[in-house]
């Protein structure tokens, strides 16, 4: 895909790079001048940064450790001990 630079040094990002990018009108690009190439990346407002996360909450709040790693991976069952085949009346 390619591009023309105008006389404005203005550029269309080509529809399917926008489209694979999510990029919409209004989207604000930061370029990095320390690259090599060409690259811009689309930059995250301050409020969407101050929303982030704010309706969060802590899923396994009050549960131990082993709890939760059970819940996560649901119980395991492990092998019997080593010697544990003699029965106890031996």
């Amino acid at each position: 895909m390619q591009a023309t630079l105008t006389s404005k040094g203005q550029i269309t990002i080509p529809v399917d790079v926008r489209n694979r990018l999510h990029l919409k009108p209004g989207d604000i690009l930061e370029f990095d001048e320390t690259a090599p190439f060409l690259k811009a990346t689309r930059t995250i407002s301050a409020d969407a940064w101050e929303q982030f996360g704010k309706a969060a909450a802590d899923p396994w709040a009050g549960m131990s450790t082993l709890d939760i790693m059970d819940e996560l991976r649901g119980p395991v069952e492990l092998p019997p001990l080593r010697g544990a085949e003699i029965s106890a009346t031996e």
